[in-house]
C-alpha cells in the first residue's frame, strides 16, 4: 500500500508541506491514499523536436509533418485528429446526428435539444409591431428643411424643436375662418377656437365662431380653452337647427362650456396631494352667431368681438364689454379708458369659466346691422395691438367678407409684427350669413 501511494510534496487540500511516507496530512487530516496515482503519460512531441518513440498502448498518434525549411511553420494538430476514448479506454462510438442521445450505457447525455434562435417574449416583439405598422412619411424640419424629425419633436440634423400641433392652427368652415398662433414669447398656445355652419329650421344659413383664452395663472389653461371651445361650438351647432333662438342658444352654449371646464377640476386625490396649491383650470370665452339678419354675441372675460362694415362708410364698433379691472374702473367713473388700460392691473379679469369662478354670468347681446360687414372675434393677443374699434378696422383687409381666412392670417400677422407677447387667436365671420362654400381663402 505504501508503494502505491503517490509521492506528494504538499497536501492537495490545504497545501501544507508533507514528508515522505505520510498517509494523512498533519494539518488538515486529509487522507492521502485517496489521491490517484500520477498517470505514466508520454508527450506526443518531445521538447527537442525529435520524433517520439512508438506508443506501447496501441494508440495511433498522429505525427506532425516536418517543416520544409526554416521559413515554414510546422503543421498544427487539431483536437479532432485524435480518436477519443471513454474512461475505461474503449473507443467512443461514432458521432451521432444532432438531437440523438448516446447509448444509455454511458449514463451521460452530451447532446442537448436544439435551442431556438430567439426565445418567445412575454409582450409582443416591438420589431414585429414595427414591421406590421404602416410606414409613416418622415417629417422634415421646418428650420433646416433637410433633417428628419424624431419622435420627441426635434430635428435629427440641426436639433431644432418643431412646432407643436397647437402652435399654429388654421381652419375654414364655409364662409367662416379662424387662425390661432402661439405668439413670440409664450412657450405654448393656450388659446382655442371652434367654428362651424348650421341651417336654421326655415332653411336659412347660420355661422358660428367661438374663441377661448386660457387663464395662464390657472392650472392647465390650454386644456380649459380647448374644452370650452369644443363644448360651446357643439352646443350651438346642435341647438340652432332645432329652432332655439340664437341668443338663447348662445347663453346655453356658454353654460355648457363652463360645465366642461369645471369637469377638468375633478382630478384624482393624488394629483391634488402633489400640487395642493394649484387652482382649477380656467379660461375666457367669446362667441358670435350670424344669420341672414341677426348678429348675436356672447362672452365671459376679456376676449372681444368687433363689428367692421365692408364699405367703411359707417363707424366700426366694439360689441363686448370686458370683465376686467380696467372696465370696472371706467364703468364706475374712477378712470377714463386710457388711464385704466395703462394701469398694470388693467387685464386682471373679474369673470371667467372655471370651478374657481365667483359666479357664472354669461353676457349676450343681439344686433341687426343695416349693411354688410364682418365680425372679428378675438383674444387680447390681437386687440392689445388694435384696441379701439377704429384701430381694428384699419388692420382688417377690405376684402375680409370674401376672403375670411386671408384676413384672419393678416390680423394674426399684425399682432406678431407688434411684438406677439401673447397667444393670438382670431375668427372672421362675414355678415349677413351666406351659404357654406361661399367664402374663399
Amino acid at each position: 500500500m505504501m508503494s502505491q501511494m503517490p509521492q506528494l510534496s504538499a497536501c492537495p487540500s490545504c497545501e501544507e508541506p508533507l514528508e515522505s511516507g505520510d498517509r494523512f496530512c498533519g494539518a488538515c487530516g486529509y487522507d492521502l491514499s485517496v489521491v490517484p496515482a500520477r498517470p505514466d503519460d508520454q508527450p506526443t512531441i518531445t521538447l527537442n523536436g525529435s520524433v517520439p518513440a512508438p506508443s506501447t498502448d496501441g494508440t495511433d498518434w498522429p505525427v506532425a509533418h516536418q517543416p520544409a525549411g526554416s521559413d515554414t511553420a510546422a503543421a498544427t494538430h487539431l483536437p479532432t485528429d485524435l480518436h477519443g476514448t471513454d474512461s475505461g479506454g474503449s473507443p467512443l462510438p461514432p458521432e451521432q446526428p444532432t438531437g440523438s442521445p448516446v447509448s444509455p450505457a454511458s449514463g451521460v447525455r452530451f447532446d442537448r435539444p436544439p435551442e431556438p434562435d430567439e426565445y418567445p417574449l412575454q409582450a409582443p416583439d416591438p420589431r414585429v409591431a414595427e414591421l406590421a405598422a404602416p410606414a409613416e412619411e418622415a417629417k422634415l424640419c421646418v428650420a433646416c428643411r433637410a433633417g428628419r424629425v424624431d419622435s420627441d419633436g426635434y430635428c435629427e440634423n440641426c436639433g431644432h424643436a418643431q412646432p407643436r400641433e397647437r402652435d399654429h392652427m388654421e381652419q375654414e368652415s364655409g364662409p367662416v375662418a379662424a387662425v390661432s398662433d402661439r405668439g413670440l414669447r409664450h412657450h405654448r398656445n393656450e388659446d382655442a377656437f371652434g367654428i362651424g355652419t348650421a341651417t336654421l329650421p326655415d332653411g336659412s344659413p347660420a355661422s358660428v365662431a367661438i374663441v377661448c383664452d386660457g387663464v395662464s395663472s390657472a392650472t392647465r389653461p390650454d386644456d380649459a380653452s380647448l374644452a370650452a371651445a369644443r363644448a360651446a361650438n357643439e352646443s350651438l351647432l346642435a341647438a340652432l337647427p332645432r329652432g332655439t333662438h340664437p341668443q338663447q342658444a348662445m347663453h346655453d352654449a356658454i353654460v355648457t362650456a363652463s360645465h366642461a371646464v369645471n369637469a377638468l377640476a375633478a382630478e384624482p386625490a393624488t394629483a391634488r396631494e402633489h400640487a395642493p396649491h394649484q387652482n382649477a383650470p380656467a379660461c375666457t370665452i367669446v362667441g358670435a352667431v350670424v344669420t341672414t339678419g341677426l348678429l348675436i354675441v356672447g362672452w365671459v372675460g376679456d376676449s372681444r368681438a368687433y363689428w367692421v362694415p365692408v364699405d367703411r362708410s359707417s363707424p366700426p364698433a366694439r360689441l363686448t364689454e370686458d370683465d376686467s379691472w380696467a372696465a370696472q374702473m371706467v364703468a364706475a367713473g374712477l378712470m377714463n379708458e386710457a388711464e385704466a388700460y395703462a394701469d398694470e392691473r388693467a387685464h386682471a379679469i373679474t369673470g371667467w369659466l372655471g370651478a374657481d369662478a365667483y359666479e357664472l354670468e354669461p353676457h349676450t347681446a343681439s344686433f341687426k346691422p343695416d349693411r354688410p360687414g364682418v365680425v372679428v372675434v378675438c383674444t387680447d393677443g390681437l386687440w392689445n395691438y388694435a384696441e379701439a374699434a377704429e384701430d381694428m378696422a384699419d388692420v382688417v383687409p377690405l376684402d375680409a367678407a370674401v376672403r375670411p381666412l386671408h384676413s384672419a392670417r393678416v390680423l394674426v400677422g399684425h399682432a406678431l409684427d407688434g411684438g406677439g407677447h401673447d397667444n393670438v387667436t382670431v375668427a372672421v365671420v362675414p355678415f349677413p350669413a351666406v351659404l357654406p362654400g361661399a367664402g374663399s381663402a
